[in-house]
């Protein structure tokens, strides 16, 4: 009897060594959660960056207000008998091979 209660209780503590410790056991699974979890997290900032470069490209399809509207921030375009107007900061000194008159300029495409 007393050899029975030995190897139940040996049984036991194996046992809740895996459970614990062992492959597949709590550790490992509260890992595993956090990573689904951060997973979870990036793909939701992913899907919102998606879905904003799909109404982006929905609107440069659609109207020729967003195209326009792109090519005068990004490429600097102006429209023909419309004045371009740069204002410099006066703390900022101008970049190596500048043109020495930026503040103002009249330009067509």
């Amino acid at each position: 009897m007393a050899i029975m209660l030995v190897l139940l209780l040996a049984l036991l503590a194996w046992l809740q060594y895996r459970l614990w410790f062992g492959e597949g056991g709590e550790r490992e699974v509260a890992a595993l959660q956090a990573q689904v979890q951060q997973q979870a997290r990036d793909n939701a900032g992913l899907k919102q960056r998606n879905e904003a470069l799909a109404a982006e490209v929905e609107d440069l399809k659609s109207g020729e207000a967003a195209a326009e509207e792109r090519a005068r921030s990004e490429l600097g375009m102006i429209k023909p008998g419309e004045t371009f107007y740069r204002v410099v900061d006066p703390d900022t000194q101008p970049a190596a091979g500048a043109d020495a008159d930026t503040t103002t300029a009249d330009h067509a495409p």
